[in-house]
């Protein structure tokens, strides 16, 4: 049965092919409906061809491989696609997809033949399935991303809206701040939207200027801040 279905495919490509009209130079020519189509004309003779599953045809690359992806190629009218043959990650077999979660937003799969490889956008980027690239969250135009964007701790911090910037220039993905009167308490705000309540260990405080845990006689303010809770409990 499996045998007959082959033969029987192959002969309807063929029909399809024999439809085809080739131009006088021999070379590779889309199909005027089906995007991921093409046909191989020699001597006038036509092939019918398909994209890997995923890609579609681009009659203006000069190259022998033709495929691309979609968001490089302008397909008019030729709507029309291959059935799909992919699987969760992967909706098609090849592509760059987003996450399947829609409130992550910042993280998108490459997808070679099947095969998912995951990527996480830089900090403060969304990715954007029309252009296969991160971009800002105004570009991405995307809905319902960050679940925890606004959030507020039960002492009223929120994670600020200006990205915060290393000496480089470039975005922090998980800025820290200090805490405006607890020496041992700091915040972290996750993927710069999403605040958390975290402290230093016992005996050493947060350092501002370092982002890291410090010995108090190392944080100006902060030098007597043991001496103080203890007189505090005493």
């Amino acid at each position: 049965m499996r045998y007959i279905l082959v033969v029987f495919a192959a002969t309807v490509a063929c029909i399809y092919a024999q439809s085809f009209k080739c131009p006088p130079k021999d070379g590779q020519y889309e199909d005027p409906v089906q995007c991921d189509k093409f046909y191989e004309c020699v001597d006038g003779r036509a092939t019918e061809r398909l994209c890997p599953d995923g890609l579609v045809f681009d009659p203006t690359i000069r190259k022998i491989n033709k495929c691309d992806q979609p968001f490089n190629v302008d397909c008019g009218n030729r709507e029309e696609l291959q059935p799909p043959r992919g699987n969760n990650l992967c909706p098609r077999r090849n592509g760059f997809f987003a996450h399947p979660d829609p409130a992550v937003c910042n993280v998108f799969y490459n997808c070679i033949e099947g095969e998912a490889n995951e990527i996480t956008c830089t900090a403060g980027l969304h990715f954007d399935e029309y252009t296969g690239t991160c971009v800002w969250p105004n570009d991405a135009g995307r809905q319902g991303c960050n679940p925890g964007a606004n959030k507020k701790l039960k002492d009223g911090f929120t994670c600020p809206k200006d990205q915060k910037t290393d000496e480089a220039g470039q975005v922090v993905a998980h800025p820290k701040y200090a805490h405006p009167t607890d020496c041992q308490r700091f915040y972290v705000c996750l993927n710069g939207v999403e605040p958390r309540d975290l402290g230093c260990q016992v005996g050493e405080v947060y350092n501002e200027e370092t982002e890291r845990c410090d010995a108090p006689e190392n944080v100006p303010g902060c030098e007597d801040w043991y001496k103080e809770s203890d007189e505090k409990k005493n």
